[in-house]
Formats: C-alpha cells, sequence, structure tokens
C-alpha cells in the first residue's frame, strides 16, 4: 500500500521548441511590466488541505528536557514541530523551493539537550547521480528561522533504510561538535555547530551502493554507531569515547536476525543501550530481526527479542518482520518500547517491556483505535489495522503512557497504552498527482494521490469523511476527470485492489468499478478522462501503449489505433465531439472530431522528444488550448490546436489551470507554476496571460510543485497546488 513516491526531476536546461508556430515575440516592455506586477504581488493566505497525514513518518524526537516539545521527519515531505498548546504539528521547511526539491527528504534530525531552542536537520531526499547533493539546516529557535550548510556528499531520505537513525547526533561532550552519518560517504563532523562540515575517520569503509552508518547514538559521554553494510558476520557496531578513535564493540550479536542495526537507545537508569535489528535496512524487504541489550559498563550483550519472527501464521504462511522503533522510559528504569517492521501478515506492532526485556506485552492486543478523524485509515474495510511500516517510535520523557508511533500514513498516539488515535493535525505528507475543483455540488477540491488513490474533500479543513474513494480502492491514482457540462459524472483510474478503474455518478461521493477493462489496465494504469457531457471515455495506458476507448460507461473497450501512444487525453469542455492529445515524441497536438473514434495530426514540432508537458483546455470556451512546455514556454492556441502562439509574458510554465474570473473580466484567471523571469513561482492572471501576479511568497514554496495547480470556478482567488510531499496546498487573497 505505501509505495515509494519517486520525486521528478527539476531540469532547468532544454532544447528550444523548433516548429511552423506563431510566435510573439518576447518585448522588452512587457516583460518589465510583468516583473513589476510580479514584484508587488498579492499577499496570500496558505494552508493545507487537511487530508490527514498520509505519508511515512521516517523519524519522532522528544526533546528530552522540555516538556511538549517534539519534533518529526518524512521521506519527501520535510519536518514539523509539535505544538503542544494547539495539539498540531508546524512545517519547518516550506520555505524551500523550486530548486532545492531535493531537499524536501529529511534524512535525519538532531536536538541539543542542553540548549533547548536548538535544532539540525539533515536533507536530502535522493542519493542517485542526477540528484543533488545534501544538506544541513541548523536553528537557534526551533526551526523558526534557518541557516544552511550546503554538503559535497548526498543524501536518501526517501530510498532503503530511511526509517533507521538518527544519522546526525550532537556529541554529549560539546555542544559544539555535531556527527552525521552518511550512506556513501562515511563519517562526517562539524565542531561549529554544523557551520561546516568535514570527514572523520571510521573503522568501515564506505561502498558506492551500501547503507553506511544507519545510527548515531549517546550513551553517556560515548557515541555508537550502526553500520549497515555488514556481511552478518563482521562488526555493525562501533562506538568511541574520545570523538577520535573508533572501535568495534566487542561481543556484538551476529547472524541473519542482526545484520541490520536500525535503531539504538539508551536507558540512563541502568546504563543499557537497546538496539533493533534487520536482516535488511527496511522499510521493505525485511523478513528477520532480533532486539539486543548491551551493558555499557560491562560490556555484557543480552538478547531480549520479544517474538522471534519465522514461525507460522494462521493461514498457513510464515510470520516474517524485523524490528525497527526503539524507545525508552525516561521515567522508569528498564521500561521499553520496540517496533517490529514488515510485517503484513498479521499486521506490526509495538511490544513494550517494564523489566528490561525479560517479559514483553504486545500493545496491538487490547488496542483501541480511533480513526474518526481521518477515516481513510480504514482503507476501505470496516476498520483500521494497528498500522504497517513502523520505523519511528517515540516515548515521552515527561509521562510515561504517552507513546507515538510513525507508519506508512500516519502518526498515532496513546496516553493510556489502550486507547489510539492519530496525533497528526498539521503534519501532511501526500504526493499529489491529480486535482479537480468542480463547477458545482458539495465539495470544492476532488485530488488524487500517490499512495491513498482519490479523495472527495467536502470541507478542505478536515479530513474527508467518506476516507479514500473506495469501490475499488487505490493505491496510486493515475487519473482523475469529470465531465465538463456534467459535473457530477467523474472517472479515476490507478493501482487498485478490484480493477484499476471506476465512475461516479454523485461528483466522486460514491463509486462504481467498470463493468471491464483493458487486459494492461491492470498492469499499467495511466490518465484517463471523459467527453463533455459524460457519453465518452478515452484511457492511456503509458508509453508505447495504445488509448482505448468506451462509449458504454465502461461495459466495453475499444482499441483507437490513431491515438498517439502513451499521450494523455483531454476532453474539449464544449464539445462533447473533441478531444485533443499531445504526443511528446513527435511533439505534435492530435485532435479528435469524432467523440474519440480517430484522431488526426494538428500543430506540430511543439518540443520534440521532451516528455515533459501538460495540456489544459480553458473552460466553457471550445478549441481554447494552453500547452505549458516547461523550460520551453507556454503556448495557447485558440482554433483547437491547428496553431500555436507563444506566450511572451513567461518563460518558463510547468502546470496550468483556471479559475473564477475577476470582477469586471470575462475570461477566467490563469494561474501557473512557472517563471517570468528567474524565480520559479506561484502566479495568476486576470488577463489571459498578458501580466502574471506572484502570489505565493519565499516562505510558503513547497519544493517541486510541477504536476498540477486549479483555481475553483466559484470562489476569485482560491487556488489549489498539487505538491510532492506536502499535500494539497490552497491560498486565498488576504483580508
Amino acid at each position: 500500500m505505501y509505495a515509494s513516491r519517486l520525486s521528478r526531476r527539476a531540469v532547468l536546461a532544454g532544447t528550444a521548441a523548433t516548429a511552423a508556430l506563431t510566435t510573439v515575440p518576447f518585448l522588452p516592455g512587457r516583460a518589465h511590466a510583468a516583473e513589476a506586477a510580479v514584484l508587488a504581488g498579492q499577499a496570500y493566505r496558505w494552508r493545507n488541505v487537511v487530508q490527514g497525514g498520509t505519508g511515512f513518518v521516517t523519524g519522532v524526537l522528544f526533546h528530552p528536557s522540555v516538556r511538549g516539545l517534539a519534533y518529526a521527519r518524512t521521506d519527501i515531505g520535510g519536518a514539523y514541530r509539535w505544538d503542544d498548546r494547539t495539539d498540531r504539528w508546524i512545517p519547518l521547511t516550506d520555505h524551500l523551493g523550486w530548486d532545492d526539491w531535493n531537499l524536501l527528504g529529511v534524512e535525519a534530525m538532531a536536538v541539543d539537550p542542553a540548549h533547548p531552542n536548538r535544532l539540525y536537520l539533515a536533507l536530502g531526499t535522493y542519493a542517485q547521480s542526477w540528484a543533488g547533493n545534501g544538506a544541513v539546516l541548523r536553528s537557534e529557535d526551533r526551526g523558526a528561522t534557518w541557516k544552511r550548510a550546503d554538503l559535497t556528499v548526498k543524501l536518501g531520505a526517501n530510498e532503503d533504510g530511511r526509517g533507521c537513525g538518527e544519522r546526525l547526533l550532537v556529541d554529549p561532550r560539546d555542544s559544539d561538535t555535531l556527527w552525521l552519518g552518511t550512506r556513501h560517504d562515511g563519517l562526517l563532523r562539524s565542531t561549529d555547530r554544523g557551520a561546516t562540515w568535514q570527514a572523520a575517520s571510521f573503522p568501515a569503509a564506505p561502498s558506492a551502493t551500501g547503507q553506511g552508518i544507519t545510527l548515531l547514538v549517546a550513551a553517556g559521554r560515548s557515541v555508537y554507531a550502526g553500520w549497515g553494510d555488514s556481511d552478518g558476520t563482521s562488526a555493525n557496531l562501533y562506538r568511541t569515547a574520545d570523538g577520535t578513535t573508533w572501535e568495534a564493540v566487542p561481543g556484538q550479536p551476529a547472524g541473519t536476525a542482526a545484520k541490520v542495526p536500525v535503531r539504538a537507545a539508551y536507558d540512563r537508569h541502568t546504563r543499557e543501550l537497546y538496539v533493533t535489528y534487520a536482516n535488511s535496512p527496511g522499510p521493505n524487504g525485511q523478513s528477520d530481526g532480533s532486539v539486543h541489550k548491551l551493558r555499557t559498563t560491562t560490556g555484557k550483550w543480552t538478547e531480549v527479542t520479544p517474538v522471534k519472527p519465522g514461525g507460522p501464521t494462521s493461514d498457513g504462511g510464515t510470520d516474517s518482520f524485523g524490528y525497527g522503533g526503539v524507545a525508552v522510559d525516561a521515567r522508569r528504569p528498564g521500561t521499553v518500547v520496540v517496533s517490529t517492521n514488515n510485517r503484513w501478515s498479521l499486521v506490526d506492532t509495538l511490544y513494550r517491556t517494564t523489566d528490561g526485556g525479560r517479559t514483553w506485552t504486545s500493545l496491538k492486543d487490547k488496542a483501541v483505535l480511533d480513526v474518526s478523524e481521518t477515516p481513510y485509515l480504514k482503507w476501505g474495510a470496516d476498520k483500521p489495522k494497528f498500522g504497517w511500516w513502523i520505523q519511528a517510535v517515540g516515548l515521552d520523557p515527561f509521562d510515561s503512557e504517552h507513546i507515538v508511533y510513525g507508519t506508512g500514513a500516519t502518526l498515532y498516539g496513546t496516553r493510556d497504552l489502550k486507547n489510539w488515535a492519530p496525533e497528526i493535525r498539521g503534519l501532511e505528507e501526500a504526493s499529489i498527482r491529480q486535482l479537480i475543483s468542480p463547477p458545482a455540488g458539495e465539495a470544492h477540491l476532488i485530488s488524487g494521490s500517490g499512495d491513498i488513490g482519490v479523495m472527495y474533500h467536502e470541507r478542505l479543513t478536515a479530513s474527508p469523511s467518506r476516507g479514500m474513494a473506495s469501490n475499488p480502492v487505490f493505491g496510486t491514482s493515475t487519473g482523475l476527470a469529470l465531465a465538463a457540462a456534467k459535473p457530477s459524472y467523474v472517472v479515476r483510474a490507478g493501482w487498485g485492489d478490484n480493477g484499476n478503474g471506476a465512475w461516479s455518478n454523485d461528483g466522486g461521493k460514491t463509486w462504481a468499478p467498470f463493468e471491464s477493462q483493458p487486459s494492461m489496465a491492470k498492469s499499467a494504469p495511466g490518465p484517463i478522462t471523459t467527453n463533455a457531457d459524460g457519453s465518452v471515455l478515452l484511457w492511456s495506458f503509458g508509453t508505447g501503449n495504445p488509448g482505448f476507448r468506451s462509449a458504454d460507461n465502461g461495459g466495453s473497450w475499444s482499441e483507437v489505433a490513431s491515438f498517439p501512444k502513451g499521450a494523455v487525453p483531454v476532453a474539449d469542455p464544449v464539445d462533447p465531439a473533441r478531444f485533443y492529445a499531445f504526443d511528446t515524441t513527435t511533439g505534435t497536438l492530435h485532435a479528435s472530431t469524432d467523440s474519440g473514434r480517430t484522431f488526426t495530426a494538428r500543430a506540430t514540432g511543439l518540443n520534440s522528444g521532451d516528455t515533459e508537458f501538460q495540456l489544459a483546455v480553458a473552460p466553457g470556451r471550445s478549441g481554447d488550448l494552453w500547452l505549458s512546455l516547461k523550460w520551453n514556454g507556454l503556448y495557447r492556441s485558440t482554433d483547437g490546436g491547428a496553431t500555436f502562439t507563444k506566450v511572451g509574458s513567461c518563460w518558463a510554465s510547468y502546470t496550468l489551470g483556471f479559475g473564477k474570473a475577476a470582477e469586471g473580466a470575462s475570461y477566467p484567471a490563469v494561474y501557473m507554476v512557472g517563471s517570468t523571469e528567474s524565480i520559479t513561482a506561484v502566479y495568476r492572471s486576470d488577463d489571459e496571460a498578458k501580466s502574471w501576479t506572484r502570489i505565493n511568497d519565499d516562505q510558503h514554496q513547497w519544493g517541486w510543485i510541477g504536476a498540477a495547480i486549479s483555481g475553483d470556478p466559484r470562489v476569485y482567488g482560491r487556488v489549489y497546488i498539487a505538491t510532492n510531499g506536502r499535500g494539497v496546498q490552497y491560498g486565498e487573497p488576504a483580508r
């Protein structure tokens, strides 16, 4: 259910469009006027559309000396601070912009026990060659403001091992010294509170493909480091007592069940270090694991594994899993909580001990889960599960019965060890793929996401009461569209549990699966659309695959031989007989005037060979097409795609949508993520893109936001933005 979300690369170079196009020159006077409007701007208020989590919480960190202060990190959606007064999370990294999209993934975080206002974040979503280097942010005011140190190495907050940690640590002997464990570049050290970083000596050699250092933890005045690239027989846990010399910890456990140290926590009362292990870093792929403790004063190791993986399940399978999170009770010696991870058959759990690991109790067994605030957590079933992908566990140092744990979709918490509910307010981490703002009906927004499918937002300030769309339930949504002249009719496509396409006759409240689907829909569901009156469906299935047409609401499908393979179908909002599709391999706009039966080429040479584009049709106007060709600019056609004119007021356009017209204007407001001069930002135009006003600000950028944007057709000025990790953001003019 929880797929790895891969962010698109923001490449700001490309070949110029070559075509027989009608092009309006970029006039200096116009550019100056447009930029002046941008600089003037308009104050907007930005908020999350409430979904209620939906993403992988990879770390939770309570401050050891300040009641009510905690931090959370996510794999692609930034970091958060808990506000104990309002019981909600405050986002801390929304200021990261388009060029810094790779920094929205938080690899690790650290607090300074002696200086409560200090916070450190290690950022970097991918360690691949195409991703940028990581960075460390440091704050003296709990994340309200930041200073940044760019690294020369890459981090991987959305790669395997992202639930390990923490990989960042303030040295227990010196608050000015920090340690950072990397995946491929060994151990880094800073002696000026994160301003500069240097390589530090470490006994194990890094590799280009391994996990490297998986955790750093203080135990008294010593620092311990986990090593994720052991073969199961060599050392995977090291320590230093002086900050200079590292040694393998003697007597440490070996074997498959203790191959990768995932997390560690130190009980200062008993002077014991608890370490969770698995046979792989997770969150996927773990099938074995164990828990061990080290009495640091004597060097004695003791295995305290609650339940050994590998036992039989009631359905004849094998109970395979690893161990993930671990937290100790700062108030009660010998009280520890650990989590299983990747336990799909019996569902993951938390085990708790009050006697140092001699006996354990599964907290899942008597848990009462209340997800009334976030109903999607039922996943289309009658009741929710305790959760999967549990690698983040936190135990409040001021309240022994306040435990939180992260899953692939939320953060659960309890105050009495029995009743659990999401403690997720303010933390929104969905990767949004599609947005629709209907012109009528109860909901102002329908969204399509990675991992949680489609949601019908009857309110913007509460998680949808219907949860995620069911019948069928989707993991990732690949297509979402409504009939412009019949907005009660909506269709969707995606990776489903019982079919890959569905339709709704009540605006997206309830759904029914298509009676049939093309054979390739199961392995490659793609974008889908419906014509203006909902009588015809067109479904595309990715690069190299043909498009299919249905004229009986998905009862039967026929291949459209002339449809450009792999293209995204777009319906005309007025004429039910018209469809459009843009072929990126040839840069050709194709159109159909016979309800999608056949397509013919129209304008050609539009940015041939570039797969990054978006084709939009202005509402209420037949044949009024807008083509965003990313860094190659914005083009418009008013003759159904026969010819296109380049829009001279911007040089880059990544995604574009429409909303209610300004008072006195005859054309819809146009919203765009793009560039007029140097900055990639969110813009609105009230004069058909002759000029633009920037409507976001430097504190509200959210990394890569190139998937979708939509204005609200009923509320002038309101705009919805799809982010890759910060859910749906919506903005309205400040009053």
